[in-house]
């Protein structure tokens, strides 16, 4: 894969740098990784859900975001979900003995929610979740969705979310982010018994 402007790639790793006239952001990815976080957005409850993301995949992630946050939280977050989504797209190489698909069904005390993931090289978000309330402190809900939209976008797959049950609007989103990582984790793993791209097509680039 060639890298793009202010993009590096080696290996299963990324390296991603975004600079606009709202944010700017830093954002490294090691998918084979052991699960360190080491994360600065200016969004507490975003550092907070990215550093369970790194946890629960086993990723090793690195974020440095510095943006308008005395406007609102919109544009870091979303910014955010464009570099990881790049980051993830710009890991996985050509894909080659991907396992592909990845989903998982979790319980966070009242809630559960099932995520699935498929690394399609086609973008598409579905989110049946809705929130009981507006905001998670600071953080308004709504940003969520933003936020997996934009990771979703960049990282060219298909990405789904089905709220079952819950009624705790932190724990919602937060089995959001670790079922994420957990099917993600799924889906970027190795299949010894596969040799070549996991599709009929043969490619697994759109």
């Amino acid at each position: 894969m060639e890298p793009r402007g202010g993009e590096t790639v080696s290996s299963r790793v990324a390296k991603i740098e975004r600079k606009t006239a709202e944010t700017e952001v830093a954002l490294e990815l090691n998918l084979d990784g052991t699960g360190q976080a080491n994360v600065a957005t200016g969004v507490g409850f975003l550092d907070h859900m990215l550093t369970l993301l790194a946890r629960h995949g086993l990723f090793d992630l690195t974020v440095r975001a510095q943006g308008d946050v005395h406007v609102d939280f919109h544009h870091t977050v979303e910014d955010v979900g464009i570099c990881l989504g790049r980051a993830i797209r710009d890991a996985l190489g050509d894909k080659r003995g991907l396992t592909r698909y990845g989903s998982l069904a979790l319980p966070m005390e009242e809630t559960l929610m099932t995520t699935a993931v498929d690394l399609s090289g086609r973008a598409w978000l579905v989110v049946q979740v809705r929130f009981p309330t507006e905001k998670i402190g600071a953080f308004d809900t709504e940003l969520v969705e933003t936020f997996w939209q934009a990771v979703a976008a960049n990282g060219l797959f298909n990405l789904h979310f089905v709220l079952h049950h819950g009624s705790n609007s932190h724990h919602i989103a937060e089995s959001m982010w670790k079922g994420f990582a957990r099917a993600l984790r799924q889906a970027v793993a190795i299949d010894p018994r596969e040799r070549d791209v996991p599709s009929s097509k043969g490619t697994l680039s759109g």
